[in-house]
């Protein structure tokens, strides 16, 4: 019989993370400086480490994960590959679902595989503070996490939804030592002047970059630490494909259709990028991205130029928003309440190589609910996109009897998201399908800027 739960050794975690850039058809837009020119390594060594942009401009296929780094990942890695056998009988389907669970890290989500060689690669230039942002707070407590693995100041703008949703996501950070503030603050320029605009703002993540990005800006001894949408974040999460691949040849299995949640891009990246690999190879696989459908990046976004923060501090990416200027309801899957998309998955989507769905609120708790109740685990607000769509994708091949082996990225528990819990249980939970007309709106105000430039 084969097994639902597959495991790897200690041995067996990736020494090298995987580049897609490399296996890309067409190579990556650069970003750009309000001038409309490509920005300089130079430039953007004034918030990151030269280490970590090798990284961001790499086109080479395999990067090196240095020892130390390896050596905090073995606490929790490798993670395991489970089938979600109970849940496939529950939906009484053909399909064999897998899903590679990362919520047994520290943090309880995948982002400390990104947050651990940020932190290494900055101390080892020198760097004694970071400043971040955080959504639901899975980044802000992963790199709270790694900045005490590596003797850091840590201080988080945590976007005030979510800061106020979430207090003991806000506590498990404080636990480790780092600062957290909810954004917007009257601590920058950029909280004052959103303040000034609405005292009752509850903040974005857009926002919350702003503020990190002004402080880290300010001083010579603190560089700035995103937990998505760069292209180094990305690379780092491939480890979570990788051994998804490892895990599914050991049972003699490969998945036809790869689901991830989507907001920045990096749990999409971190499972999919590798299976990128084999699709750009010639193998048949479908990658799916799920966001929300109250804040539609790639579904009702444009692919444009656009700035990755409210104030404008960040290079222009090359990506699919829905403005800088937009500000997303106080959904509770706060990890995904991000204006924009990775610029390589932007790219990617706009190749049509790989696909995207968005999906509402209240069936993403439905879903849930129905997979703690099959599986006994309760998914974060945000992993339970991925489980809805994998559902759907379930319930579609019950109709046509068509088998089919699913895979998706279960990117973390929801221990810390009970109150979201709670008001979708006590049904007060509501669905915001972002309307066309406000998408518009936040799209008048993007850069008129493209690369290369057009002609006169």
């Amino acid at each position: 019989m084969q097994p639902t739960r597959v495991t790897l050794e200690q041995n067996e975690i990736p020494t090298h993370w995987y580049n897609v850039v490399a296996d890309m058809p067409n190579p990556p837009l650069p970003p750009l400086g309000p001038d409309g020119n490509p920005v300089s390594p130079e430039q953007m060594l004034a918030i990151f480490p030269g280490n970590l942009l090798e990284q961001e401009m790499s086109a080479e296929r395999w990067i090196a994960i240095p020892e130390p780094v390896r050596e905090i990942l073995s606490l929790w890695r490798p993670t395991p590959l489970i089938r979600a056998t109970r849940l496939e009988k529950v939906l009484g389907t053909p399909c064999k679902i897998f899903f590679k669970y990362e919520g047994v890290s520290p943090s309880g989500s995948h982002k400390t595989n990104t947050s651990v060689p940020q932190a290494y690669y900055n101390k080892q230039a020198g760097f004694s503070r970071l400043t971040t942002e955080t959504g639901a707070g899975q980044w802000g407590s992963a790199l709270s996490f790694a900045g005490q693995m590596f003797d850091m100041d840590i201080r988080i703008y945590m976007v005030k939804i979510s800061y106020e949703q979430k207090p003991y996501r806000r506590s498990m950070m404080q636990t480790w030592g780092a600062n957290v503030f909810p954004s917007p603050t009257d601590m920058t320029q950029a909280g004052r002047d959103a303040l000034a605009k609405d005292p009752n703002n509850q903040g974005s993540l857009g926002l919350a970059i702003s503020e990190a990005v002004e402080e880290a800006a300010s001083r010579k001894d603190t560089n700035y630490s995103l937990g998505s949408v760069l292209n180094h974040v990305l690379l780092h999460q491939t480890i979570i494909g990788q051994e998804a691949k490892t895990q599914m040849a050991k049972i003699g299995e490969y998945p036809d259709m790869v689901f991830a949640p989507c907001g920045g891009g990096s749990n999409f990246a971190g499972i999919a990028f590798p299976f990128f690999a084999d699709k750009a190879a010639g193998k048949k696989v479908r990658l799916v991205g799920v966001e929300p459908t109250s804040c539609p990046s790639m579904t009702k976004g444009v692919y444009r130029y656009d700035f990755g923060d409210v104030s404008g501090y960040t290079p222009l990416m090359k990506m699919y928003t829905l403005g800088h200027n937009f500000m997303p309801p106080g959904i509770h899957a706060g990890g995904l309440r991000y204006h924009g998309e990775s610029p390589l998955v932007s790219q990617l989507y706009h190749e049509k190589l790989i696909e995207a769905v968005a999906v509402p609120q209240v069936a993403t708790f439905a879903a849930g609910v129905m997979f703690a109740k099959a599986e006994g685990i309760i998914p974060a607000p945000e992993s339970c996109h991925g489980i809805r769509a994998v559902i759907d994708e379930a319930l579609r091949c019950k109709e046509s009897g068509e088998p089919k082996t699913l895979l998706f990225c279960l990117s973390g528990h929801g221990h810390f998201d009970m109150a979201s819990y709670d008001r979708y249980l006590s049904g007060k939970l509501e669905d915001f399908d972002y309307p066309q007309a406000l998408v518009e709106e936040a799209l008048k105000e993007l850069p008129n800027i493209d690369w290369p430039p057009k002609a006169a």
